[in-house]
C-alpha cells in the first residue's frame, strides 16, 4: 500500500529552499535578539538573569536567608524555566555575584566566585553557596502586587514573570554586554545616587534635555577606583548619541622612588599587566626599569610595583608609556542597544532611556496602587458585612441556628453580598466579643484612610509624581553609595618610540650574501675582515647611528624596515634576515640604505624608468613590507642613489650598449611609489630582443663634478665642459660613448675642488 505524507509535511517540503533558510534564520535571529542576548529596558535583565533571580526568590533565598548550594538554584532554573546548558546558566549566575564584574551585585556568594585576575577561576556549582543580595529587592519587592504580566514556562506547567517590577533602572546601574545577530549591546554601569537624582529631575522637569541630565549623571561608575579620563564633552556626546567610547586609567602613587599602581581599570588583570611589563623589560624596551613586583594580597587586592633603575628617571614619561602599552589604560565601547517597552531593539540615548524607563515605572506603580486599592476595597466590603452582623447579632445567630440555607437567608435578610455572607458564616465564636467589634471599627477607619491616599495618588498627577519621587529617594538612600570611579582630565598617554629608549651610538650594519645580518658598535670596524659562515660572504654594509631606521629593498621593489637595536651583535654570525622580515617566495634583499626622513633618493629599474622618492616613503612597520618600486618581470632594480640638491644635481644614465644621457634631476617626478617616468629611451625592439639593451647604471652628478667612465682597464674623464655633449632632456635616446668605452663597468663622480680644475 502506498504511504502518503501528512499534508502539512508535504506543504513544508514544497517551500523553496531560499525561502525556508530565510525564514529559519530570521526566526533564529529574533530569538537570539529578544530571548537571549539583549536586555530589556524595564528590569535591565536578560532572560537567563531574570529566571535566576526569580527562581532564587521562589526558593526563599532572600538576602536574610541561609545560603544554599548554587547547584540547587541552577537545577531549579534549568528544570522549571530555562532548558539550556548548566555551565552557561551557572556562569551567568557567577557574573551576577562578582563584585568586580557588577556595580551592584544581584547575588550574594559564599565560596570561590573567581577573582579580578581570573574571573573564570570560580569553583564548581556543587561547592559554592548563594542567596540574593539586598540590592535584588528592588527587582522583587513588588512581584506579588499585581505589577507584572505572567507567561507559561517552556512546558506549560508553571508561569514566570515576563518582566520583573524594577524600582530603579537596573540596566543603567549595572550595565551589560551582549552579542545578538546583526547587533550587539554594551552598557556601562552607573552610580545609583546620580541616576536617582537624574530621575527625580526628569520627573519634576519633563522638558529637561541631555545637558540637564548630565549635570547629575557625570559619567559611568565602575566597580573599581581607577580614573575615567574621557573628556566630559565626549562623555556627554556619548550620552547624546547612545554610542561612543570611555577610557579608564589606573591610579598610582610614588613611594620611596617606586611607582605603585593601586587601582586598575574595569576587568583589568594584575597578572596580565605584570606579564605585559615583564615582556617589555625582557625585550629591552624598558631599560629604565629595574624590576616589577606584584604585592597584591587580601589586605591590598591591587598593588603592582614598578621599580625604576634610578631616581633620575622621568617618571611621567615612563608612566605614560605604561599606560599606552599595557592594560593600565583600557577603552570600553558604549552601545546603548536594548529592547524597549514596545518590544523592539533600538539604540537609545540617555534621555530616551530614562524617559522610557520612567514610563515603565509609572505603569508599574499604577498597577501596584490599583492592586492595593482593590484589596482594601475588598476588605472594607467584608468589614461592612461584619458591622451589619454585629448590629444584628441575635437575629444572625437565630438565622444560622434555624435556617437550612443560612447563607441565602443572610443575604436576603440584610441585603449582603455572597462574599459578605460567607465571611460572616466563617466567624469564630470568640470573634463575637465586644472587643472584636472595636477592632473592626478601628480597621475600617485605618483602611478608609489608606483608600483615600491611594485614590488621591491615582487621581492626582501631582500626588502620583510625589509618590514616585519619594520611592526613588528612599531606594537611593537604602541602596546607594558614593561614586567609585573619579572623572579626571588627563593628557593623552604616549608610548616611547624605539629611539627614545636607545643610547644613540655609531653602529655598522653588515649583511651577507646569504641574507644573514648583524650589528657592530662603532664605525671603525672593517666589514671586509668580518668572518662569515662557510660559503657566505659580504653583500653590503651601512655605517649609521643606532637611532636611524634601516631600509631593505628586495628584487621586486618592496621595502622593509628594521632598527639596529633588534639586530644581533657582530660577535656572532648574526641571524637570518627572514627571522625579522616576511619575504615572499623567490624574493631576496638586494639593497640596504639609511638616511634622514626628508632626504631624497633616485630609484629605477633597468627597463629605463625611475623617479625621485623621499626616504620616509620607504619606511613601514609591516613585517611583510610595502610595495614601492614597480619592477616588471624580466627586469631588475638598480641601486638607489641619494639626491644631494634637487635644483642643481644631474642624473647620469648609461645603457648596456654604451649610450650616455645626462639631464637635470628636476625633470624626474617625485612619487611615493610606482614605476616612474622614462629616464632614457630604449627602443622596444631592442628592449625585448634576445640580447636586450637595458639601463645599466644610474648616478647622481652634482654641480661642478667630473664624470669618470670606467671600461675595463681604461677610463674616460668628462669635465663639466665635455659633459655638455651628452646632456639632453629626460627620455632622450642618449649619445653613444666613444669606441672602446661603450662597455661601461662603473662610473665615478669626482667633485671639482678648484677653479683651475674646472677648466681642465
Amino acid at each position: 500500500m502506498k504511504q502518503t505524507l501528512p499534508s502539512a509535511i508535504e506543504d513544508y517540503e514544497k517551500i523553496p529552499f531560499q525561502e525556508f533558510t530565510r525564514k529559519a534564520y530570521l526566526n533564529y535571529s529574533m530569538y537570539v535578539i529578544l530571548d537571549r542576548a539583549l536586555p530589556h529596558i524595564g528590569d535591565g535583565l536578560k532572560p537567563v538573569q531574570r529566571r535566576i533571580v526569580y527562581s532564587m526568590s521562589q526558593l526563599g533565598l532572600s538576602s536574610t536567608a541561609k545560603f544554599k548550594k548554587s547547584a540547587r538554584t541552577v537545577g531549579d532554573v534549568l528544570g522549571k524555566f530555562h532548558p539550556h546548558g548548566d555551565s552557561a546558566c551557572y556562569e551567568a549566575m557567577v557574573l551576577m555575584a562578582q563584585p568586580f564584574s557588577l556595580r551592584y551585585p544581584l547575588v550574594d556568594g559564599q565560596g570561590n566566585w573567581g577573582d579580578p585576575n581570573d574571573p573564570k577561576s570560580f569553583a564548581a556549582m556543587r561547592y559554592t553557596e548563594s542567596r540574593l543580595s539586598r540590592y535584588a529587592d528592588i527587582l522583587l519587592d513588588e512581584l506579588d502586587q499585581g505589577t507584572c504580566d505572567w507567561t507559561p514556562n517552556f512546558d506549560g506547567t508553571l508561569t514566570e514573570p515576563t518582566l520583573l517590577p524594577a524600582r530603579l533602572p537596573n540596566l543603567l546601574l549595572n550595565g551589560t554586554t551582549g552579542i545578538a545577530v546583526g547587533m550587539a549591546t554594551s552598557m556601562l554601569p552607573h552610580n545609583l545616587r546620580e541616576v536617582a537624582k537624574a530621575l527625580i529631575h526628569l520627573i519634576e522637569n519633563e522638558d529637561a534635555d541631555i545637558d540637564a541630565i548630565c549635570k547629575h549623571i557625570k559619567g559611568p561608575d565602575f566597580p573599581t577606583d581607577a580614573e575615567i579620563i574621557t573628556p566630559v564633552s565626549e562623555i556627554q556626546e556619548t550620552y547624546r548619541t547612545g554610542t561612543g567610547r570611555i577610557k579608564m586609567r589606573a591610579t598610582f602613587q610614588i613611594e620611596e622612588g617606586e611607582i605603585v599602581f593601586c587601582a586598575l581599570p574595569f576587568h583589568a588583570s594584575t597578572e596580565k599587566i605584570y606579564e605585559q611589563i615583564a615582556a617589555q623589560i625582557e625585550a629591552k624596551k624598558l631599560p629604565m626599569v629595574a624590576d616589577i613586583r606584584d604585592e597584591s594580597d587580601h589586605e591590598e587586592p591591587t598593588r603592582l610595583v614598578v621599580i625604576p633603575r634610578s631616581n633620575r628617571v622621568d617618571y611621567q614619561s615612563l608612566i605614560d608609556h605604561l599606560f599606552a602599552t599595557t592594560d593600565l589604560e583600557k577603552s570600553y565601547s558604549v552601545n546603548m542597544n536594548m529592547i524597549g517597552i514596545n518590544g523592539r531593539p533600538q539604540v537609545k540615548n540617555l534621555l530616551t532611556l530614562l524617559t522610557e524607563w520612567l514610563g515603565f515605572r509609572a505603569d508599574t506603580i499604577e498597577k501596584k496602587l490599583r492592586f492595593r486599592l482593590e484589596k482594601i476595597l475588598n476588605r472594607l466590603h467584608i468589614l461592612e458585612g461584619f458591622q451589619i452582623a454585629f448590629l444584628n447579632i441575635d437575629q444572625v445567630i437565630h438565622i444560622i441556628r434555624t435556617s437550612d440555607h443560612p447563607k441565602q437567608a443572610l443575604i436576603k435578610s440584610f441585603d449582603l453580598s455572597e462574599i459578605q455572607a460567607t465571611s460572616i458564616l466563617e466567624i469564630r465564636l470568640r470573634q463575637l466579643a465586644k472587643l472584636e467589634e472595636i477592632k473592626i471599627l478601628s480597621e475600617i477607619k485605618e483602611l478608609e484612610a489608606q483608600r483615600k491616599i491611594l485614590e488621591k495618588r491615582l487621581n492626582s498627577k501631582k500626588a502620583f509624581k510625589a509618590y514616585m519621587i519619594d520611592e526613588i529617594r528612599e531606594d537611593a538612600k537604602k541602596y546607594g553609595d558614593k561614586r567609585r570611579s573619579p572623572i579626571k582630565e588627563r593628557q593623552e598617554a604616549e608610548a616611547f618610540s624605539a629611539t627614545d629608549i636607545l643610547d644613540i651610538e655609531p653602529v655598522t650594519i653588515i649583511l651577507s650574501q646569504n641574507g644573514w645580518i648583524r650589528s657592530a658598535k662603532g664605525h671603525d670596524i672593517d666589514p671586509e675582515k668580518v668572518k662569515f659562515k662557510t660559503g657566505d660572504d659580504l653583500m653590503s654594509f651601512l655605517r649609521i647611528r643606532s637611532d636611524k631606521p634601516v631600509v631593505f629593498l628586495d628584487n621586486t621593489g618592496r621595502s622593509y624596515m628594521l632598527f639596529s637595536h633588534v639586530l644581533p651583535s657582530a660577535r656572532s654570525n648574526g641571524e637570518p634576515l627572514t627571522g625579522h622580515l616576511s619575504l615572499g617566495p623567490d624574493t631576496a634583499i638586494q639593497y640596504m640604505l639609511s638616511q634622514e626622513e626628508e632626504d631624497l633618493f633616485l630609484v629605477g629599474s633597468d627597463n629605463g624608468c625611475g623617479f625621485i622618492i623621499r626616504f620616509s616613503d620607504f619606511l613601514t612597520t609591516y613585517k611583510n613590507g610595502k610595495a614601492v618600486i614597480s619592477v616588471k618581470d624580466g627586469f631588475s632594480l638598480l641601486p638607489p642613489e641619494p639626491v644631494l640638491n634637487l635644483e642643481t644635481d644631474n642624473i647620469v644614465a648609461v645603457t648596456s650598449l654604451g649610450r650616455l644621457l645626462i639631464f637635470p634631476v628636476s625633470q624626474l617626478p617625485k612619487l611615493k611609489k610606482g614605476q616612474g617616468n622614462k629616464i632614457i629611451t630604449i627602443p622596444k625592439k631592442q628592449l625585448n630582443s634576445n640580447d636586450p639593451e637595458k639601463l645599466k647604471l644610474l648616478k647622481i652628478l652634482p654641480l661642478n663634478s667630473n664624470l669618470v667612465i670606467h671600461s675595463g682597464k681604461h677610463f674616460l674623464r668628462l669635465s663639466p665642459g665635455n659633459q655638455v655633449d651628452y646632456t639632453g632632456m629626460r627620455g632622450y635616446r642618449g649619445k653613444k660613448l666613444p669606441r672602446g668605452y661603450q662597455v661601461v663597468d662603473r662610473i665615478e663622480v669626482i667633485p671639482i675642488k678648484s677653479a683651475d680644475e674646472t677648466n681642465l
